[in-house]
């Protein structure tokens, strides 16, 4: 099975968790259900409701602008250690704040040097949808298979110590880089964290290939509760934001859609620009937000 199209966000801001707690009984499980009112549960958040620059949004191939200069994207390749944690709401990985070697990252569409912080997981209780971003306004299903991501295997092996809500379990030794799938090609477009208060502060980049998961490992995802034990609630699967309106912001791609499409010419092959977004598929998104 794969995780869909690999994508991270880059922004200046930090997710006001600590407002997110205070919010209690139904109106957090309504912060799953309906994200259209979250401009409406707190003013703070009125970004969610009237910004230009929101996120997530439909990714149309035949829409991207090739850009030459946009550099390779350069991860530090250390490992860190940190704790992933069930909101009730996601899947958290956060970076220890004591920590003595940051994972930077550069390069790409970046104008600065930013840290690693955390990793949200996105993901459908379905296989046909999942992801936040989509391609053409499709969620495709996922494809089986019997290859795993290593770095990720790090991830899930702890997700039943963090069934239910609150539960939170420290994880040792994850490499970032090694999370990401090896490719230099990527779109990028200016946008907002995908959870209140939807700042837009984030420079987000989609990776063309994507993180393989197992089957097994997604029912473990898929297992996971908003609760605590003894009042579990509802599973915490699709917790991701509908696509936002695009706005006529450009979403920019070092990929040369017409240097593929000549080479597949002078091979007398048949090749499909679209065809690198075939495997971008919508059971779960992993998303690094950085700081």
């Amino acid at each position: 099975m794969t995780v869909p199209f690999s994508v991270f966000g880059f922004t200046r801001t930090k997710f006001d968790y600590e407002q997110l707690k205070a919010i209690k009984g139904d109106v957090v499980a309504e912060l799953s259900r309906s994200p259209a009112f979250w401009g409406l549960i707190n003013p703070e958040w009125s970004l969610c409701n009237k910004g230009r620059r929101q996120s997530p949004v439909n990714l149309e191939p035949n829409k991207l602008l090739f850009d030459p200069n946009l550099r390779e994207l350069h991860i530090d390749k250390h490992r860190v250690s940190g704790n992933i944690l069930n909101t009730g709401h996601s899947v958290i990985f956060t970076v220890h704040n004591d920590t003595h070697s940051h994972i930077n990252v550069s390069g790409g569409p970046l104008s600065y040097r930013y840290q690693f912080q955390e990793i949200h997981i996105h993901y459908g209780l379905h296989d046909q949808f999942g992801s936040e971003h989509s391609i053409n306004g499709y969620a495709f299903p996922a494809e089986l298979g019997d290859l795993s991501n290593p770095e990720l295997r790090i991830l899930t092996d702890q997700l039943d110590k963090i069934r239910y809500g609150g539960d939170e379990v420290e994880i040792k030794r994850l490499s970032v880089r090694g999370l990401l799938p090896q490719t230099e090609y990527y779109m990028t477009y200016d946008g907002s964290t995908t959870m209140p208060a939807c700042y837009e502060t984030v420079t987000w980049l989609i990776l063309n290939k994507p993180i393989y998961i197992t089957k097994q490992q997604m029912h473990g995802l898929r297992r996971l509760m908003q609760g605590d034990a003894k009042h579990p609630k509802a599973p915490l699967g699709n917790n991701f934001r509908p696509p936002q309106p695009l706005h006529h912001r450009p979403v920019r791609t070092n990929i040369d859609f017409n240097v593929k499409q000549k080479a597949a010419q002078q091979n007398q092959k048949v090749e499909i620009s679209t065809a690198v977004y075939k495997t971008e598929t919508s059971t779960c998104q992993s998303m690094c937000s950085f700081d």
